[in-house]
């Protein structure tokens, strides 16, 4: 049986991540050779974005001092980790989609050989417009997610996918799935 391939989803904030993973996850859910990981963080579940598993502080120490997580990672003030149950996926040769971190890819790809990282990009005006429209961040907040949205252009990784999400989301979300679909393993059995 081929190892799966792990499609690492990276992208700045506001540039569409959680719209484009609930699109494909709603347009692939019949398919069983593609899953869709959920991140333990420790923020409220209510909390809006994306659809995880919310833990406490306590709760993610103890996950962690247990070892039950693949990768883990603190940003923003949060913990965020992401199970072991991916390397019983990977090893049934599925297709595992996880939500990233940037700053934890060169450590993940160390990790993980069948990790290919897709980077979703969107433009500085098109990001601007949306982190304002979102009503989350104050000016200076926006500017400084802007600002750190520039590191991504100098993302730089042997299996890098780019996925460009200034358009529609019904047009970036086929686009999406479409290349979810071309990364996923064939199944072969000895």
């Amino acid at each position: 049986m081929t190892r799966g391939v792990l499609l690492y989803v990276i992208g700045a904030s506001g540039s569409g991540k959680d719209s484009l993973m609930q699109v494909a996850r709603e347009a692939l859910a019949d398919n069983p050779d593609v899953v869709f990981a959920h991140r333990y963080i420790t923020r409220p579940a209510h909390a809006g974005g994306e659809n995880h598993v919310a833990l406490s502080e306590t709760e993610f120490a103890a996950r962690l001092a247990r070892n039950l997580f693949a990768m883990h990672w603190h940003s923003h003030g949060l913990h965020y980790g992401l199970g072991l149950e991916i390397n019983y996926w990977l090893a049934k040769g599925l297709t595992v989609v996880v939500n990233g971190s940037r700053e934890y890819l060169n450590e993940s790809s160390k990790k993980y050989s069948e990790l290919k990282p897709v980077l979703i990009e969107v433009s500085t005006e098109v990001l601007r417009q949306r982190l304002q429209s979102r009503g989350r961040e104050s000016a200076a907040d926006i500017e400084a997610r802007l600002t750190r949205a520039e590191a991504f252009k100098q993302l730089r990784h042997p299996q890098l996918l780019r996925l460009p999400n200034d358009s529609p989301l019904n047009e970036t979300g086929a686009a999406f799935v479409a290349l979810i679909r071309s990364q996923t393993a064939v199944m072969t059995c000895n």
